[in-house]
């Protein structure tokens, strides 16, 4: 089993920043993660996701040019960072482990969620 818990969430004004951590713990490392969002009365949506390696980071077109993510195996941790942020961006974001796939369902482990809020 694999433990993801995730931090850096809160209130931001619109144009501000935000990083957001996920910590793995367990019996192995993380391999692919990503980061989906989740507003009230949405689906679930990809926004960013990293191999291993970090040689391939596939992001959502929504947050191309904003948001990038990156990892520290050897802190077995995965970050995104949030720039000119918008309202539109408002919503819980979980960290995922196991897949590098758009689709949530592919994942295998998931975190509890970080809520971000962005106000106009």
């Amino acid at each position: 089993q694999v433990q993801l818990i995730e931090s850096g969430g809160g209130l931001v004004q619109a144009g501000g920043s935000l990083r957001l951590s996920c910590v793995a713990s367990g019996r192995t490392a993380i391999s692919s993660a990503g980061w989906f969002r989740q507003a009230p009365g949405k689906e679930r949506e990809f926004v960013a996701g990293i191999s291993w390696s970090g040689g391939r980071t596939p992001y959502a077109d929504s947050v191309k040019g904003r948001f990038t993510i990156s990892r520290d195996n050897a802190k077995n941790t995965v970050y995104l960072q949030m720039n000119s942020l918008k309202p539109e961006d408002t919503a819980v974001y979980y960290c995922a482990a196991g897949s590098l796939s758009f689709v949530w369902q592919n994942y295998d482990y998931w975190g509890q969620g970080t809520q971000v809020t962005v106000s106009s």
